[in-house]
């Protein structure tokens, strides 16, 4: 198994020690690398991020190999945005960034809508750098229910998942329309996570942090009796506010334990596999993945390992590796994880592209017969707070400097 370490220092958002470490100032390109430079102006409008339906034939073959990255560019869509941190689509070709001091904006034909979709900047807690709105999911039936999901951070610093409902016009959604799903008590003001997915089996997944500090104090990220540093499962649809699916693995709303600070989580649009990436603490950076139709219950080591190295306690046995990782040695900081390509781009076809926050670089993982391989393939030069993808499967990428950008040919 082939793996490609990389990066630089200690992030400020995503954190990877403790919460009140300075922003790291911008690294210098490579220059062998593909760079683009974030605009400092208002919001403009560039790529349309509309695409036309078409009659599409069956999806090409996964990539062979990674495409040259000097043939592309992340173009910039809009700029001008509060501190945003996630990107979605909720099908109807718009996009929908979240801003973490409380709002979710939308993108459509290219341009930034000023108002926004929902502001709750009366109930989102954002006092430190980790806090404040963090996650956005729609429902599968959006359609016809109009529902969505967020994640933030809220009264006494808490996790709050929540579920809101659109108004009668699509561009509005009722602030007052909250129902609350659960509120879970954070200790510390980092690694609250924040990412929601809906998976293939129509769940809602949920990502949170161990609950801060540095070195996971209280266990966390192993004890099954707490929801902190864990990927949690819960069936949104057969009761109000949710039912816990009859087989998560600990009869709780747990479904994956043992992790730090889950920053983005994934499911590929045509196979279902998930995959997770989880800041780590002082050393390595990593990328967790499971197949489709993986049972519940898998421990992926925090706090006894960080990365594939060991890190503290008598480590036991059972527990499931990264397929990659990278060291803060070698410029690592903070990873941001991202999506499987699944565009109009058939070079890209099946390529899960992420990033780290402080350097901005941006690497492809692409699993092969021979194992998983990953390689650096652009330097931002920007701090990525997110990736996001749209109905087609092209991906973007958020920045905390206030822009969005899709991933297109030169």
């Amino acid at each position: 198994m082939k793996r490609y370490l990389i990066l630089l220092a200690i992030p400020s958002m995503l954190a990877c020690g403790l919460f009140s470490t300075p922003l790291p100032s911008t690294p210098t390109a490579d220059p062998d690398l593909p760079t683009f430079s974030p605009p400092t102006t208002s919001p403009t409008q560039s790529v349309p991020t509309d695409i036309p339906e078409t009659d599409t034939p069956p999806p090409p073959a996964d990539a062979a190999s990674f495409p040259d990255p000097n043939a592309y560019t992340w173009q910039l869509v809009v700029s001008g945005l509060e501190r945003p941190d996630d990107l979605q689509a909720d099908g109807s070709d718009r996009l929908f960034v979240i801003e973490k001091l409380g709002h979710i904006r939308i993108i459509e034909n290219g341009q930034l809508i000023e108002s926004p979709f929902l502001n709750v900047e009366d109930r989102v807690n954002d006092s430190s750098n980790e806090m404040g709105l963090l996650g956005l999911a729609f429902h599968p039936n959006y359609a016809q229910n109009g529902y969505f999901f967020v994640n933030y951070t809220g009264s006494g610093g808490d996790t709050f998942i929540s579920r809101f409902q659109v108004s009668g016009d699509p561009n509005i959604a009722n602030p007052s329309s909250e129902l609350n799903l659960l509120r879970v008590s954070q200790p510390f003001p980092n690694h609250n996570g924040g990412g929601l997915a809906f998976g293939p089996d129509g769940y809602l997944y949920a990502g949170l942090g161990d609950g801060g500090s540095a070195g996971d104090p209280f266990g966390n990220g192993q004890k099954t009796d707490t929801l902190l540093g864990k990927i949690l499962r819960l069936d949104v649809d057969s009761a109000e506010p949710y039912a816990i699916p009859a087989d998560n693995p600990f009869g709780n709303e747990i479904w994956h334990y043992g992790l730090r600070n889950p920053w983005r989580i994934s499911f590929d649009k045509l196979t279902g596999d998930l995959y997770i990436g989880d800041v780590g603490q002082n050393t390595y950076e990593e990328i967790d993945y499971l197949p489709v139709g993986s049972p519940g219950g898998t421990n992926f080591g925090w706090d006894y390992r960080e990365g594939l190295h060991d890190y503290e306690g008598n480590v036991p046995t059972g527990l499931t590796e990264p397929v990659v990782e990278y060291s803060h040695a070698e410029g690592g900081c903070s990873v941001t994880g991202g999506y499987v390509y699944r565009g109009f781009m058939p070079e890209w076809n099946g390529i899960y592209l992420y990033g780290d926050y402080c350097t901005g670089y941006i690497w492809g993982l692409l699993k092969s017969d021979s194992g998983w391989q990953s390689q650096l393939l652009f330097q931002s030069g920007t701090r990525i707070t997110s990736f996001g993808q749209d109905e087609a499967g092209e991906v973007y990428l958020v920045s905390d400097d206030g822009g969005v950008y899709k991933l297109v040919r030169q």
